[in-house]
């Protein structure tokens, strides 16, 4: 590429010609050095100013971009795409108001400029300002069908709004645009996670890669895919291939946590220290880290890192206005009230701690999830149970998150208040319940309630299916009884007639009604669910299916639980191989049956 040298015979034009040519070029050392020559020559360069400004601003050197181009806007304020190049700057200054004021600039002047609807367009979007985002992408789209980043942001827009369909419109065109960019095939890939989509989302980014070999975001969301459909040694793969690339500390927790569900809980805890000595504060580390220390059974760490809540987006966001939050006082002729979260099971294992503040002299109150409503009134040291915060809790003294509870009263393993049953049923509920149960079992000897998976949305590896179980129901001394809910419950259909468990889900309406069945059963045979819990809590046997990664409430390595005096253990050794745990459950319950009937 031959380029102008800069002499002093060189006119001020050729020396921005050749600026301009070098910057398009991308020799960027080489056009600064020729636009600051123009400029030596000709202060009042408008051009000049405006693209040197624009290269500094590339160069990340925005606080100097920004005086280069307000010259050239004084100079010459009709420069629409001066303004629009402007707002940009001052976006990556932090300086949204400015930037705002640039792009109507720009927009006065030239109101079919694309480029500078798409730039407020992402402004208004980053603003929360989602409807005028997409109204400005769309101009930008009317005046410029082929613009490829507007494209790009309306269909991540739509997106964040849920809105698949149109957002696969969006995806499309880009596409149809720019089949060969890495980044259209990522957007893409994004919109089909989201959408639910996982297969497809996988050859998206999967394309990206290809396109783009070192394309590290791309790596880290395939690898997060495969990790939600439980495929982690594969997720690992393209984790470390991400890392190699970028040791971030967000890439060092992702490969942390996916080591951690293959049960590598030493490679889990160092990855997570790596990324905390490069960023102290990174609240996926610290939350994971929590959840680590919990599972080791270091109470003391685990529940001061853990009520600190590191990943917001993992918990409601909960608070009781006007009231005091409890954080260990004295609760002697205090009124309490304790606020549910997360999932059921997180319901069912803590609320155990209103006894406990009962005893420390408090009268407690409690607001959970609607399905629990009824079960919930039965635990001994609730006075009275709300489906949501009360309106006026100006007659609380203090108000707790459940699951903050066990720090502020210092639990450790040998003082979990683990007295069961503390959750009960109607007994009129049960008795009603006795006679379809007997009736179904036809007297075979074991009556066992099963639950093969959970929530779609949770974690894989908590994930079963029903046929995983055929060698257990085919045992004609036990009478299999499905506490399955939710999709899921088709599975029955898919077996053989002889080894379809007994239904009666559909009229379990609630944890009460399920509460009620339990308790004509002998034992419950579940994956970690929150059926799991809620028989623990009734003080029924419970034998609990973990994976090699289980969840830190199960602690390591433990047949037993010091949460639930009734739970059996039974975990994987290798990850996916529930073969041979259900081998060993199937050894366990023959060895019970043939107790039973000595």
């Amino acid at each position: 590429m031959q380029t102008i040298q800069p002499t002093p015979e060189a006119s001020t034009e050729a020396l921005f010609s050749a600026a301009f040519k070098a910057h398009q070029d991308g020799a960027h050392a080489l056009a600064a050095t020729l636009y600051q020559q123009t400029l030596a020559q000709a202060p009042s360069h408008t051009d000049a100013l405006h693209y040197y400004g624009v290269l500094e601003h590339q160069r990340g050197a925005h606080q100097a971009a920004a005086t280069l181009l307000d010259q050239a806007l004084r100079l010459n304020p009709l420069g629409a795409e001066c303004f629009s190049n402007r707002g940009l700057v001052a976006c990556a200054l932090n300086d949204p108001d400015t930037a705002l004021h640039c792009y109507h600039a720009a927009l006065a002047l030239r109101p079919d400029y694309a480029d500078a609807h798409n730039n407020l367009g992402i402004l208004l979007q980053n603003r929360q300002q989602t409807d005028a985002a997409l109204d400005h992408y769309r101009q930008a789209l009317s005046f410029e069908p082929s613009h490829t980043s507007a494209w790009h942001n309306l269909g991540q827009a739509l997106t964040r709004l849920k809105r698949y369909d149109e957002a696969q419109h969006c995806y499309k065109a880009l596409l149809a645009l720019a089949p060969k960019a890495a980044e259209s095939h990522f957007g893409y890939g994004n919109m089909l996670k989201a959408k639910g989509d996982t297969e497809a989302a996988i050859a998206s980014f999967q394309r990206a890669i290809e396109l783009q070999p070192g394309f590290t975001q791309a790596l880290v969301n395939l690898g997060t895919v495969l990790g939600h459909q439980g495929a982690y040694h594969e997720a690992e793969q393209h984790y470390r291939q991400a890392i190699a690339l970028d040791p971030s500390p967000a890439h060092l927790v992702c490969l942390g946590a996916v080591r951690g569900m293959l049960g590598a809980h030493d490679d889990e805890e160092a990855l997570y220290h790596q990324a905390l000595a490069i960023e102290p504060e990174q609240p996926d580390a610290r939350q994971n880290l929590a959840w680590l220390y919990l599972k080791r059974g270091d109470y003391r760490q685990g529940w001061r890192e853990y009520a600190k809540r590191w990943r917001p987006c993992d918990y409601s966001d909960i608070s009781a206005e006007g009231i005091p939050k409890w954080e260990g006082e004295p609760l002697a002729g205090r009124r309490l009230l304790i606020a549910g979260e997360q999932g059921f099971g997180d319901h069912f294992q803590f609320l155990r701690y209103a006894r406990l503040l009962e005893q420390r002299g408090a009268q407690v109150d409690a607001c959970v999830r609607e399905p629990l409503l009824e079960i919930a009134r039965s635990v001994p040291g609730l006075t009275r149970v709300w489906s949501d915060i009360p309106q006026d809790g100006n007659h609380y003294d203090f108000w707790v998150r459940l699951m903050d509870i066990p720090s502020y009263v210092g639990t450790e393993l040998s003082t979990i208040p683990a007295e069961v049953p503390y959750l009960f049923t109607d007994p009129v509920k049960i008795a009603a319940w006795k006679p379809r149960v007997e009736a179904a079992a036809q007297h075979k000897r074991c009556k066992v309630g099963l639950v093969w998976r959970g929530s779609d949305k949770g974690v894989p590896s908590r994930m079963m299916t029903l046929s995983a179980f055929e060698p257990l129901l085919a045992n004609t001394q036990v009478a299999w009884f499905s506490l399955q809910k939710g999709p899921a419950q088709a599975q029955i259909d898919t077996l053989p007639a002889s080894l379809r468990p007994i239904d009666f889900s559909a009229d379990l309406h609630n944890f009460s009604d399920t509460a009620a069945l339990i308790m004509n059963l002998d034992l419950v045979l579940a994956i970690d669910t929150g059926v799991a819990h809620l028989a623990g809590a009734l003080g029924k046997p419970v034998w609990v299916l973990l994976p090699v990664g289980a969840d830190w409430r199960w602690l390591e390595h433990r047949s037993d639980s010091p949460w639930y005096p009734t739970a059996r253990l039974f975990r994987q050794t290798t990850h996916a191989d529930w073969q041979t745990v259900t081998t060993e459950v199937g050894t366990a319950l023959q060895t019970m049956l043939d107790e039973q009937a000595t």
